[in-house]
């Protein structure tokens, strides 16, 4: 086993109704004035902002809203967060949505305290040094935002946008409010979005650069069949509370470090860092994005250890073939066969996009940041790497 380290600080409410507690949890947190987060008008359309509220008021926290946070959340709308926390001297952000909302909040928790411009911390000029707190009501399973350390924002006053994470502890809720009931009205594309994100949480992490560890690869291939059963079930199902409870616990334990628990480098995340082009330019949901890109990302890749694909097969799967090359390509047509059975497309062309040549070197160039950086470390993709694969998952 490597040398690793496990932190997961966040303070977990799971089960019906927990959204009624916001205000009380907020107060035993020691807040006193709140920025109330949200997104678009379907947290007020259903009743949840009108509980957020009275919540509140009840509990004697008083708060300023900013709603507005749109899927691939922008940079502008976060600049806007931090300059009312900062007037209104804000000293808690409660987040009410998805991952886009959790990570618009921590952008702005971030840039709060901080003389200089926040998206400093995005670009890897700077690490940040402290934040404003915060917690999150989640209305959909997806990207693990509520218990992760990782913060995605799209710069939108550029051409074309830019999209960079900030990784650090500092961005890990204090808490989460996770009532499984709330994501009952999530369409069932989006729910396929989500799963597959949850389940692209854990693939990253399982392939690595150093030794393995058993005992994490079978809690990560369980997390998968888990997602893989309840998927189906929700999709069919909207309002099975058993199907989202699970759902909802596994995307948040798949994105909070336990599944690359003692793996020294933490997963490969090429496939994540390739598609935040393809949402930064032409906003596409998240996991989509993953699906079309992940299976020619690990056929591009297999060669490297196809014994390790061929683990994965057998543990998800049940995939047995003394071949490993076989095992291997029976695992990623395994994976592309699921992604497709949750609605998403498995290439480009499946979200819209007429990827061309031009289009795929353009995408390659700013994933390298123009040759610059490479990606991965199961297997470490240049820039013509990248290339080959947004060419092949046209």
């Amino acid at each position: 086993m490597a040398y690793t380290e496990y932190f997961a600080p966040t303070h977990v409410y799971f089960g019906k109704e927990t959204e009624y507690l916001a205000g009380k949890v907020l107060k035993e947190k020691g807040a006193k004035k709140v920025l109330l987060h949200y997104g678009s008008g379907s947290a007020e359309k259903s009743g949840l902002l009108g509980i957020i509220r009275k919540s509140l008021e009840e509990n004697g926290i008083k708060f300023i809203e900013l709603g507005g946070v749109r899927p691939n959340p922008r940079l502008t709308l976060a600049r806007k967060g931090i300059e009312i926390c900062k007037k209104e001297k804000i000293d808690f952000i409660l987040a009410v949505g998805g991952g886009s909302v959790l990570d618009s909040a921590k952008c702005i928790g971030y840039g709060t305290p901080y003389d200089g411009d926040v998206w400093d911390f995005y670009c890897g000029k700077v690490v940040p040094q402290k934040r404003l707190p915060m917690g999150a009501v989640l209305t959909l399973s997806a990207t693990g935002s509520e218990m992760s350390n990782s913060s995605v924002i799209t710069n939108d006053e550029i051409y074309p946008n830019d999209k960079f994470g900030c990784n650090t502890n500092l961005g890990r809720p204090v808490f989460a409010l996770l009532n499984p009931e709330l994501t009952y009205s999530v369409s069932k594309y989006q729910t396929g979005s989500g799963s597959t994100d949850i389940m692209m949480h854990t693939i990253e992490r399982f392939f690595h650069n150093g030794p393995e560890l058993d005992f994490t690869d079978q809690i990560a291939a369980s997390l998968l069949k888990t997602v893989i059963k309840n998927t189906e079930i929700a999709l069919e199902k909207p309002d099975d509370y058993d199907a989202r409870a699970n759902l909802m616990w596994a995307g948040s334990l798949s994105h909070n470090g336990l599944t690359n628990m003692g793996f020294e480098s933490g997963g490969d995340w090429a496939c994540h860092r390739l598609e935040h082009e393809l949402s930064a330019i032409y906003d596409v949901a998240h996991g989509a994005g993953l699906s079309a890109i992940w299976s020619s990302w690990a056929r591009y890749v297999k060669a490297t250890d196809p014994s390790r694909f061929a683990k994965l097969g057998k543990l998800v799967f049940g995939i047995e073939d003394k071949d490993a090359d076989k095992a291997a390509d029976k695992t990623i047509d395994a994976f592309e066969n699921t992604f497709a059975g949750f609605g998403m497309p498995i290439r480009i062309s499946g979200l819209g996009i007429d990827a061309t040549d031009d289009v795929c070197r353009m995408l390659a160039e700013k994933a390298s940041l123009k040759g610059a950086k490479t990606l991965g470390n199961f297997r470490v993709l240049e820039t013509e790497d990248m290339y080959r694969i947004f060419k092949a998952a046209r």
